[in-house]
């Protein structure tokens, strides 16, 4: 009976429906983790007028006058990184919301930083989704970002979705609602972080560069413009943790990889959802991002 109402459900989907989401990863690694007291686990950053939090919800706003970030208490070297998101709809052009790692205060100028981003858009068009690695160099001249870009499977202005980033020894892995849509390998220590980073979320106007490069701005006539993150994680090992510290996985395998099922989702995605690759970009250096030698 079960089964016959399951190929009935099949038969009455709309095809269209069942294309457009990812086959199931197998494994939802953000169950693993415990959730995380915002108060506990940060601080504000900047912009302390422009955050507001509910419970265990946080809401930050950009404006005319200021946008909002915050800050972990603790550094990590290792882990699991994840909250649940809601964007504005809307004209959102310029507007980063983003949800990151960095040790940017530590190293100015030469930090490494691993970033989940919503590039703003506008009307009737979706967010992009930015994944980019930097390693020891971010703001000195020679940028040299490793931008994957995604349109999402769902609209994530409806409800909160969940993001994350898993960072361990052997490479970085981001994930949406456990679903991995890209991975980092690590081939060598110059082109993988490796120094402690702090976890940080912000809202702030990238009208140079966020939308369609820099042609669409933020018009502060939508103002303000909102990001609201809750369910925070944040497990693995601090930077004062001991070296036998073991770092998290996001997959069931002892190796910390990804399980096959994992895979086949992740190349769904990329077949299906990602709208960059920086290593397919024959405008790159490709000198200078030898992960992409294969």
């Amino acid at each position: 009976m079960a089964l016959l109402l399951f190929l009935l459900f099949i038969l009455m989907t709309p095809s269209s429906s069942l294309a457009d989401w990812p086959p199931s990863p197998g494994y939802r690694p953000s169950s693993k983790f415990k959730t995380m007291n915002f108060y506990e686990g940060f601080r504000n950053l900047w912009g302390p007028q422009h955050q507001w939090l509910d419970q265990n919800a946080v809401t930050i706003w950009l404006d005319r006058t200021s946008g909002s970030g915050f800050k972990s208490v603790r550094p990590f070297r290792s882990g699991y990184f994840g909250a649940s998101i809601k964007l504005q709809p809307g004209y959102t052009a310029g507007v980063i919301t983003a949800f990151y790692l960095s040790n940017n205060e530590a190293h100015p100028g030469l930090h490494d930083e691993v970033d989940i981003e919503f590039l703003g858009t506008t009307f009737g068009k979706p967010y992009t989704l930015q994944t980019n690695v930097y390693i020891r160099g971010s703001g000195d001249g020679n940028i040299v970002g490793r931008e994957m870009k995604f349109h999402l499977w769902f609209d994530p202005t409806q409800d909160f979705h969940h993001y994350a980033i898993l960072w361990s020894p052997k490479e970085i892995i981001f994930l949406v609602d456990d679903v991995p849509i890209r991975t980092y390998p690590r081939k060598s220590d110059a082109t993988f972080p490796v120094r402690p980073m702090w976890l940080y979320g912000s809202i702030w106007d990238a009208s140079s560069w966020a939308t369609e490069d820099g042609k669409y701005k933020a018009d502060y006539r939508y103002q303000p413009f909102v990001g609201r993150y809750t369910n925070f994680q944040a497990s693995g090992c601090s930077a004062y943790a001991p070296v036998w510290c073991r770092p998290v996985s996001a997959s069931p395998a002892r190796s910390g990889g990804l399980t096959q099922q994992q895979y086949t989702a992740m190349e769904w995605v990329q077949t299906h959802h990602m709208v960059y690759n920086y290593c397919l970009d024959p405008k790159r250096n490709h000198a200078l991002t030898p992960e992409c030698w294969g």
